[in-house]
């Protein structure tokens, strides 16, 4: 959070304060791990729990935070961004038929990529 919106949250939510963002960010990171462990961690290290998992041409979740400036982007970006498109549906959508998929394809819902964001970036401030 970027010190315009912490400033604004503490002006304008009532009993604004960094616990209770934490408190309010928590089930979305939690949710986003387990959408990591279960579909991201097929290809990627996605934290400390499976590092000898992923494959080992695709960046680590904790590398990619730490590394680039542009992470975030990337990662809400990620479904657009190659390979994802050949792997990625989203749920109730009909599936392009000039992607193939040549692996079982990964069912995520929009919902998910913020999920998936917000455990990023609790993978960013861990060591901060």
């Amino acid at each position: 959070m970027g010190i315009k919106a912490y400033l604004l949250f503490l002006f304008i939510v009532p009993g604004g304060s960094v616990a209770s963002l934490a408190e309010d960010a928590a089930p979305l990171v939690a949710a986003g791990a387990r959408v990591a462990a279960v579909h991201c961690a097929r290809c990627h290290v996605v934290d400390e729990v499976n590092v000898f998992g992923g494959i080992s041409s695709t960046p680590s979740f904790p590398l990619l935070v730490k590394a680039l400036a542009d992470w975030e982007d990337r990662f809400q970006s990620f479904h657009t961004r190659p390979p994802h498109p050949a792997v990625i549906r989203f749920a109730g959508e009909v599936s392009a038929p000039d992607k193939p998929v040549s692996i079982a394809p990964v069912e995520l819902n929009y919902s998910d990529i913020e999920a998936i964001v917000a455990y990023a970036r609790s993978l960013n401030k861990r060591d901060q």
